[in-house]
């Protein structure tokens, strides 16, 4: 059985071949993160608001997450540019991704952002 080996801690430019290779491991971790911060979120969205100390640690424990996600993604050589949002330099521009996409579908040039995808 082969074992496919993901660098961590990778700098530098991307072939598609490469995004493709470590996105299932960006979308792995993906999903775990999203999950807990929905349901975070969820409880959240659920407290009154003179539970002002229940709110403060809701909401600090979804941003240790989100900076948790952002840490992961920048050691597997992604670009986190927003929540569940990834480029992939390329030389040329950036291959995007968002969560819950399935494979990498868009590509923008420096100059252009998501928007432009």
């Amino acid at each position: 059985m082969k074992s496919d080996v993901v660098d961590i801690s990778r700098d530098g430019l991307f072939s598609k071949k490469e995004v493709d290779h470590v996105l299932p491991v960006i979308y792995r971790i993906t999903v775990n993160y999203s999950k807990t911060v929905e349901a975070l979120i969820t409880r959240l969205e659920t407290l009154n608001s003179d539970q002002t100390e229940t709110i403060k640690e809701l909401e600090e424990q979804i941003n240790t997450l989100i900076k948790s996600w952002h840490v992961k993604i920048r050691k597997l050589g992604g670009a986190p540019k927003g929540l569940w949002l990834v480029d992939f330099d390329c030389g040329d521009g950036y291959f995007c991704w968002k969560y819950p996409e399935p494979e990498i579908l868009y590509w923008h040039s420096y100059q252009d952002g998501f928007s432009k995808r």
